[in-house]
């Protein structure tokens, strides 16, 4: 197991390193200056050739790329060409909304779309079954924004219930925090609770069709027994699988739903510096992203074991 994790872990690396040079391309090669951008039009040339040599972007690209992946292996991710503020301060006071939201949103996915994918599964063919179905397409075809707006519009500005935007912190009270942070997760959770249930429900009755089964209702057993302790069981590898991409997935979403509700998380700050395009903040966070991605699936891989004893490392 721990040969495996090292294994993983090491292989990593180049994946990230391949990220990081794609990143650094794609952004130095895409039309636009941000010495025009943060010197404003009426800048002179004189002007923005001095701004570009303060910023260290007269340099070679090859230059420009290894002083960046010196300041990464030395653990400085560089200042924001824009407010001049260390990047790594700034991810720091956006990680915490981000992290909350993408941890609510995947508790309501889970907890919703298990029971429906099983319900669906064990009411195959009939009206729950097909009520199910078209609820996972259209959550799944609705674009997110269009669902925040919507739930902000009914439940913020018609009920009052909840907050029409922003973000607080659990230090400034729990309700206060759970109230903001209501709509965000469940609009943000509708393609994850429809992705996840199509899952379970395909996988569920794959299992219900085996041999063991069979055996398990011969011996008596319920079919809620059968459900919970053998299908469900079984189908646990390829739920996994599921959530796990459901996660990574949610690196995407969040970027729309803190826009949406204007949460000053990692996806608003990703939106601001590339409208602004700021170099050193979108390469930081797009790696930072690309570093959970694999942990995430490093996590899922070692989760197989542990639901099912027959995989081995």
């Amino acid at each position: 197991m721990i040969t495996f994790i090292l294994k993983r872990v090491f292989s990593a690396v180049p994946v990230l390193f391949m990220v990081a040079i794609i990143v650094f391309l794609v952004l130095r090669l895409s039309p636009g200056d941000p010495a025009i951008m943060i010197a404003g039009p009426n800048a002179t040339a004189e002007q923005l050739e001095q701004l570009r040599q303060a910023m260290g972007l007269d340099e070679p690209l090859l230059s420009q790329l290894i002083v960046w992946f010196g300041q990464i292996l030395s653990g400085d991710f560089g200042v924001s060409l824009v407010s001049g503020l260390p990047v790594s301060d700034m991810i720091l006071d956006r990680f915490e909304p981000t992290l909350w939201l993408s941890l609510a949103t995947l508790i309501v996915a889970v907890s919703v779309a298990i029971p429906l994918g099983v319900i669906a599964a064990w009411q195959q063919g009939k009206a729950i079954d097909r009520l199910v179905m078209a609820g996972s397409v259209v959550g799944f075809s609705v674009p997110v924004f269009i669902i925040g707006y919507t739930m902000i519009l009914i439940f913020s500005r018609k009920l009052g219930w909840f907050p029409v935007q922003g973000y607080k912190s659990p230090s400034e009270g729990l309700l206060l925090f759970a109230s903001h942070l209501v709509l965000p997760a469940i609009s943000l959770s509708f393609p994850y609770i429809a992705l996840i249930a199509r899952i379970v429900r395909t996988n569920v009755i794959e299992v219900m069709n085996e041999d063991f089964i069979r055996t398990a209702r011969a011996k008596g057993l319920t079919e809620r027994g059968v459900l919970l302790s053998h299908a469900l069981g079984n189908a646990a590898v390829s739920i996994i699988t599921i959530i796990g991409v459901s996660i990574a997935m949610l690196i995407g979403g969040v970027v729309v739903t803190e826009s949406v509700f204007n949460i000053p998380g990692l996806g608003r700050l990703v939106l601001e510096a590339v409208l602004a395009r700021d170099y050193t903040i979108i390469q930081s966070v797009i790696l930072l992203f690309s570093a959970i991605y694999v942990f995430i699936n490093l996590a899922v891989d070692l989760l197989y074991n542990l639901f099912d004893p027959r995989i081995r490392y």
